[in-house]
């Protein structure tokens, strides 16, 4: 796996967490969207996701499948 970095805007440092998202609005149940995050920006993108109303699902960046 190559190295994984946050998703958040500007940040280079390595992602710790995943969160699995989609728009109900637009997305079908199957299709998921994947951001990381590390350490500091978790909580932030989570809450980002979860004020917009798009299910968010929270897991350490080790249990990303190798896809």
């Amino acid at each position: 796996m190559t190295d994984l970095v946050c998703s958040a805007r500007g940040c280079r440092a390595a992602a710790a967490q995943t969160l699995t998202w989609r728009n109900p609005a637009i997305h079908d149940v199957d299709r998921r969207k994947v951001w990381l995050a590390c350490d500091a920006h978790g909580a932030h993108l989570h809450e980002f996701l979860a004020a917009r109303g798009f299910p968010v699902d929270v897991a350490p960046v080790d249990e990303l499948a190798d896809d």
